[in-house]
């Protein structure tokens, strides 16, 4: 068997035929009636649809600075395996998600423009984008089924489709549709959802069923027996329920675009512009209909268009030429930035535009880890092939880039660093959730302002290319390239504001310079033999202080003092004072009597601040032995190379570096303590 029969086989396996009848399953009104009967939720509204779309792939509930918070899982782009996934945007995806609910509550935003406004960058395309994205996989379910309206012609298979896939219920009159809504929601139950009819026939299908009126004489039950009604599936690609509109050159662009235009090619068949078989209902409104229409930079739009929107918005109609008002039912989404948006203030002629939107501000991220995440999901180790991207490397980017989006913080005991850190839950002496919370609230434009993660994701390309000899970018690359970026940058045009980000990379280089000596003092100190004869010294020390008691010399016999200088040595590293060593000795035994009492036995690895402090002093103890300090000079002995390739062996296991990147980061400490800046950070 050829392989190319074998791959055809392969694909006919794994077909799933009665999934592909389902989607294209066409049926007479009668049957559809059959199926609201049975499921109301395919009559549901555009604005309904979409919300319960986003809830049906679930919510989480945390807490942050003393308030709930809600997160839409929606927003991880589970239909895309998170390609387009938003991340810290929460507070901003809450406020549209809550629009969208009072919207299909019927409360008065779905007449309105949802418009995602925010700096460049900052996410506003791509949730619009989501939201198309999901509705058209939800389409495709059982639970987001839809239906569109058709009419069979006479002694043909062919079916003329509604061209704007008109909801099959609108073809009952108005005086039956009270008297039909009750049969339909008989026996339901409040929270079910209910059957409503609202909304006239497309002038296409206007046409049609008037013509049908006279065929039968009238006789409304002949006609139902021509409608047909299919499964409808949204699609962007085929323009079915999914529209987007992008402002043109406006020589190149006219308000048809929007509701459709004359056939001309028709007009002769059909006698008159005015006959709806004659017109192409094919404008975004039209196309739309039913689904969700995203306005690219919608403030840039001609007046002419505004029209239309406002009309579209508000009333929930549009004004196809040479037709009378058609209604649609359809999510209206634009978005904006800050300067299209002052202009939208200042222009009185605008008013009418401002009374109907809802803004929904889309700021940048302003927590690191979510920074990370968003650079993350491009540049890993796993997507960059054939170049190691060194530990801290996407942090460092990521926090430079959160930190022009910072406002500095009116404490002045407070550095906008300090300020970040605590935006990303690390806890500070002095600082409760109150405060944090209150360094929200005290900022007017935070994150608004500052550098788009463009433009660190374009600086991140740069570095993975312009180290050709390199077989891994370390953070200096990367800053390097941000700030020789800057000069360049066209949305940073005052020297002023160039200099500040000048100067908070210097501020992340020396945050840099401290998380390298940590890392590699803790790869120094991570001789597990070492660290457990260092602890179970302190620790015999720490009983005999605390009982009073003497200390057996393993080398003498001789009952001696306890050590007061190494206990001080070890404590001293985690800034315990002399007036306070009492009552930490006192605590740690205490905890090991504890653990003792429920017959567990003490680690040292469990208390965190012990840890520490007996790795900082490990560290101290062994440096000199390793004698780092060589590293820099030509010339190193046997012994020391093999100690220093122990040390390189444990970053590269621990702390996920590549040979090259680890020889780099030791080399760097090493020029550290070479200058003589020998200064440990607790």
């Amino acid at each position: 068997m050829s392989d190319g029969r074998t791959i055809i086989e392969q694909i006919g396996q794994q077909q799933d035929l009665e999934q592909f009848r389902k989607k294209n399953w066409v049926g007479t009104f009668e049957q559809y009636l059959d199926i609201v009967r049975k499921d109301p939720t395919v009559t549901r509204t555009a604005y309904e649809r979409l919300y319960d779309m986003i809830i049906s792939y679930g919510v989480d509930t945390y807490e942050e600075s003393r308030e709930k918070r809600v997160r839409y899982r929606f927003f991880d782009d589970p239909v895309d395996h998170g390609k387009d996934a938003v991340f810290g945007l929460d507070r901003a995806l809450s406020s549209l998600v809550n629009a969208l609910k009072s919207a299909a509550k019927g409360y008065g935003i779905e007449r309105r423009v949802l418009l995602l406004h925010g700096p460049v960058g900052s996410s506003k395309s791509t949730i619009a984008r989501l939201l198309k994205k999901g509705l058209e996989r939800y389409s495709e379910t059982e639970e987001g089924a839809l239906f569109a309206l058709g009419w069979a012609v006479d002694d043909s298979p062919e079916i003329q489709w509604s061209p704007m896939n008109e909801e099959p219920l609108h073809v009952i009159p108005h005086r039956f549709r009270q008297e039909v809504e009750q049969m339909l929601n008989a026996g339901r139950s409040a929270d079910e959802h209910p059957v409503r009819i609202r909304g006239e026939l497309d002038p296409f299908s206007r046409y049609i069923y008037s013509e049908k009126l006279k065929k039968y004489d009238g006789d409304w039950t002949q006609v139902i027996k021509d409608v047909r009604v299919r499964r409808l599936i949204l699609s962007e690609k085929d323009r079915v329920g999914i529209g987007t509109f992008q402002p043109k050159d406006e020589k190149n662009q006219d308000a048809t675009e929007l509701t459709g235009d004359v056939n001309y090619r028709k007009i002769a068949e059909f006698g008159s512009d005015s006959d709806p078989r004659a017109f192409n209902f094919d404008g975004e409104f039209n196309v739309a209909n039913r689904g969700l229409i995203e306005f690219v930079e919608v403030l840039k739009l001609d007046v002419a268009f505004l029209y239309d929107l406002l009309g579209a918005s508000q009333e929930h109609r549009i004004k196809p030429k040479k037709f009378a008002q058609t209604d649609i039912d359809e999510v209206i989404i634009g978005h904006t930035n800050e300067p299209e948006y002052r202009r939208l203030q200042n222009n009185e002629f605008m008013e009418a535009l401002r009374d109907r939107t809802v803004k929904i501000d889309v700021p940048y991220v302003t927590t690191l880890r979510n920074e990370i995440k968003i650079y993350e999901k491009d540049y890993n180790n796993e997507t960059v092939k054939g170049k190691h991207i060194a530990p801290h490397t996407v942090e460092m980017a990521a926090m430079w880039a959160v930190l022009t989006r910072l406002e500095e913080p009116k404490n002045a005991s407070l550095s906008l660093l300090q300020k970040l850190k605590l935006y990303n839950g690390k806890s500070l002496p002095g600082f409760t959730e109150e405060n944090i919370k209150e360094l929200r609230e005290q900022a007017t434009s935070e994150g608004m302002i500052g550098i788009s993660p463009r433009y660190v994701q374009d600086k991140l390309s740069n570095a993975l290319v312009a180290h050709p000899e390199a077989n891994s970018i370390n953070p200096f690359m990367v800053l390097n390239e941000l700030e020789s970026g800057l000069k360049h940058h066209s949305l940073v045009t005052d020297e002023e504001t160039r200099n500040t980000y000048r100067e908070l990379l210097g501020v992340v280089k020396e945050e840099y310079e401290n998380i390298v000596k940590n890392e590699v003092q803790r790869a120094i100190a991570a001789d597990e033999d070492a660290l457990k004869r260092l602890c179970g010294n302190y620790i015999d020390n720490v009983k005999a202080y605390t009982q009073k008691e003497k200390v057996r010399n393993p080398f003498t016999g001789q009952y001696e003092e306890a050590d007061e200088r190494l206990m001080r040595s070890v404590e001293e590293k985690i800034d315990i004072p002399d007036n306070r060593k009492d009552d930490f000795r006192r605590e740690i035994m205490n905890y090991i009597g504890a653990l003792s009492l429920d017959g567990k036995t003490f680690d040292f690895k469990t208390n965190e601040r012990l840890h520490k402090a007996l790795e900082l002093k490990l560290f101290e103890d062994q440096k000199d032995s390793i004698k780092l300090t060589s590293l820099v000079s030509n010339v190193i002995d046997a012994d020391t190379q093999a100690k220093i390739d122990v040390v390189k062996s444990r970053l590269i296991r621990d702390h996920g570096y590549d040979d090259e990147s680890a020889t780099d980061v030791l080399n760097y400490v090493a020029s550290i303590f070479a200058r003589g800046d020998v200064k440990q950070e607790s």
